[in-house]
């Protein structure tokens, strides 16, 4: 496995994995798999980035796997969107004021997510992987609007869900896409369709957010971080083509990937209290 040849440094001394490689090539791919997950399904489509990167890669230090993540995922995010936003199905009022309201939610989440020690950020982070999976398992509920508009009373409702959201996704160095479309639903009425598109205009700005602040304390490898925007990109543009053909078919396709969380969340869940049995 790739993970024997990942050298990670000391906080702020640059954090940079050695390139070889079997490395490159791990990180290229897993980039492509996290780009394909956002751009087909939005929320929850960064969720396997982090774990990608220490159990594939194989960079040992969970907060520089958090950190860095957060950074390409940011970027990934971004050009997802785009090719939703020529359908017009990113609600750019809604998007953007529930992102706005994250931001301070995910700096403060980020900050706390620094304090706690890598074995227990995964423990944690294996939780809501699960919480995450079981959660892609039902069907988002609420009254459908295609043409929603901004009011008043929708701004009270996405204001703090946004905050709480972006809190969430600060603690856990993802992109808080599995609360964002189920809230952007209950709170404005909007379809599926738009809320899965206009999550992505959200998660950028909050792992963003999450980046900037890993980054100054030193927990983000920008060459790592390239390497997983390279094939995030490549796999961003093809999970919008995916989600164009799963059209008729997203419900079916969304349980299949929260299976493959559940799952993950179980083996990282598992690594984390081994980790933790070490070092008590």
């Amino acid at each position: 496995m790739a993970r024997r040849h990942a050298k990670v440094g000391r906080p702020g001394s640059g954090t940079q994995t050695e390139l070889v490689p079997i490395v490159i090539l791990a990180a290229i791919l897993s980039g492509v798999v996290v780009g394909v997950f956002l751009g087909t399904f939005g929320g929850g489509g960064s969720v396997p980035a982090a774990p990608l990167l220490i159990y594939a890669v194989g960079v040992n230090d969970p907060h520089v796997a958090i950190g860095t993540s957060a950074a390409a995922v940011a970027a990934i995010a971004a050009v997802s969107v785009i090719g939703h936003w020529r359908p017009k199905r990113v609600k750019r009022p809604c998007a953007g004021i529930f992102a706005l309201a994250g931001i301070a939610g995910s700096i403060a989440g980020s900050q706390l997510a620094l304090r706690v020690d890598g074995p227990w950020l995964l423990l944690a982070f294996s939780a809501v992987m699960a919480a995450i999976g079981l959660s892609m398992f039902r069907k988002p509920k609420g009254l459908v609007d295609p043409d929603v508009r901004i009011t008043a009373a929708i701004m009270a409702r996405i204001v703090p869900l946004g905050v709480l959201t972006g809190l969430a996704a600060g603690f856990f160095g993802i992109g808080g896409g599995f609360l964002i479309v189920p809230g952007l639903m209950s709170a404005t009425g909007m379809t599926l369709s738009s809320a899965m598109a206009s999550s992505l205009a959200s998660v950028a700005l909050f792992v963003a957010t999450t980046s900037a602040n890993y980054a100054l304390a030193g927990y983000v490898d920008l060459k790592m971080a390239g390497l997983l925007l390279a094939g995030g990109t490549v796999g961003g543009v093809a999970g919008v083509q995916v989600a164009k053909v799963l059209a008729g078919r997203v419900s079916l396709a969304r349980k299949g990937f929260a299976a493959m969380i559940v799952g993950v969340a179980g083996y990282v869940g598992w690594n984390a209290v081994l980790g933790i049995a070490a070092t008590s």
